[in-house]
């Protein structure tokens, strides 16, 4: 079991809501837990998709309430801390998968590249082909799994 941040926007397009529905219902049928904002959009569709598959979906909220959570989150942690819980998700996780892109989720991508967190960008923020340390690109839920699954293998070698 390993825990798998997913980040992405709180208003997603339709491509990037069922591209998170089924990533979050492949790490919930690994017996992942998956680490998310709690909130609308990407971490709504990812939560969903685990809580289907019968996984565990813990919701950082930027707020002070567990009633902000969406309704597919399994444990509700108001942090309180606004955008800053960021961290505190990249920090949890062992593989951040970002999913389409904005501003909240640049700053995820990026301190998970600081920090040494391997990333997966569908759809996301890339840095250049030529930049090794930074995210992963792939264009699909199921290359998504895949490359999550590489990082946790090498991960453990």
């Amino acid at each position: 079991m390993a825990y798998i941040g997913v980040v992405g926007p709180s208003v997603a397009s339709a491509d990037d809501v069922a591209d998170a529905v089924a990533l979050g219902r492949g790490l919930g049928e690994r017996g992942h837990v998956v680490v998310c904002g709690g909130l609308g959009g990407v971490m709504a569709a990812v939560s969903r998709g685990a809580a289907q598959a019968g996984g565990v979906v813990v919701g950082l909220l930027p707020g002070a309430s567990r009633s902000d959570a969406n309704p597919h989150v399994t444990v509700a942690i108001p942090t309180g801390l606004g955008e800053l819980r960021n961290g505190l998700l990249v920090r949890s996780s062992d593989v951040v998968v970002s999913v389409g892109g904005s501003w909240g989720t640049l700053s995820e991508v990026a301190l998970a590249v600081r920090t040494g967190v391997p990333v997966v960008a569908l759809r996301g923020w890339r840095i250049s082909d030529d930049d090794l340390t930074g995210p992963t690109a792939v264009s699909s839920a199921a290359e998504a799994l895949a490359a999550v699954d590489d990082l946790l293998a090498e991960a453990s070698r």
